[in-house]
């Protein structure tokens, strides 16, 4: 389990020797899309207020869906850092029945072992760090979000970041798209700082794959920072 300076160095060490770095994080949405059908039968996850939105079009996902829920499978299973929320999570607003036991329990389920995690919750930490900021100091940043082009005002503005690339994403339906464009630019960038909900898991998971490159699922903060939506 790394913690936050741990994972900053791990970010730092795989931009100076330009190799891939996945991180994603599970929440209690990613929980929700797991266990369609696999550690809950469909008519439990129907009943949660959350898959009530995503059936609503709220959430950027179709639902119910088990290709998604296969496709983060695979993500998750071939992330190289894993964010999982800490049993006593008292940070994101959802019942503790769908935080970590529901993560464990579907991580038991579909055989997965992370040989890295993070604390799910972490980029609200590291937002507020500036170590975290200075590794992308002469970096080419790619950041992909619903906002992009107000998130990428917020760093250039704040931080002084290179934002070479601002992709706005707002459901799982561009995906393939997103990662065409991603690999087609794959000598244009450095990093990609990605905030779009449950597909920012797999994004992350297949950009740093299909590149070569960092990809971050950074989450939340980018709403915080840019004062927008999720």
């Amino acid at each position: 389990m790394l913690n936050e300076s741990q994972l900053i160095q791990r970010i730092e060490i795989a931009l100076k020797k330009n190799q891939p770095l996945s991180i994603v994080r599970i929440g209690d949405g990613e929980n929700i899309v797991l266990a369609q059908d696999s550690v809950w039968p469909m008519r439990k996850v129907l009943k949660e207020p959350w898959a009530q939105l995503a059936m609503r079009g709220k959430k950027g996902i179709p639902m119910l869906d088990l290709t998604l829920r296969d496709h983060l499978v695979k993500a998750i299973r071939e992330a190289d850092i894993v964010g999982v929320l800490p049993i006593d999570d008292k940070k994101i607003f959802a019942p503790s029945y769908l935080k970590r036991p529901l993560t464990d329990q579907i991580l038991k389920h579909y055989q997965i072992t992370p040989q890295l995690m993070c604390d799910a919750t972490v980029m609200r930490d590291c937002a507020s760090n500036s170590k975290f900021w200075n590794l992308f100091k002469g970096k080419r940043v790619v950041v992909i979000y619903k906002y992009a082009q107000d998130f990428s005002y917020k760093l250039q503005k704040d931080y002084s970041i290179s934002v070479v690339e601002k992709v706005t994403f707002t459901h799982y339906n561009q995906l393939t798209e997103t990662l065409a464009l991603m690999e087609q630019k794959k000598n244009d960038f450095d990093v990609a700082l990605i905030s779009c909900g449950v597909n920012s898991v797999i994004l992350a998971s297949e950009i740093a794959k299909k590149t070569g490159k960092v990809a971050i699922d950074f989450g939340k903060p980018a709403q915080f920072m840019t004062g927008k939506p999720y």
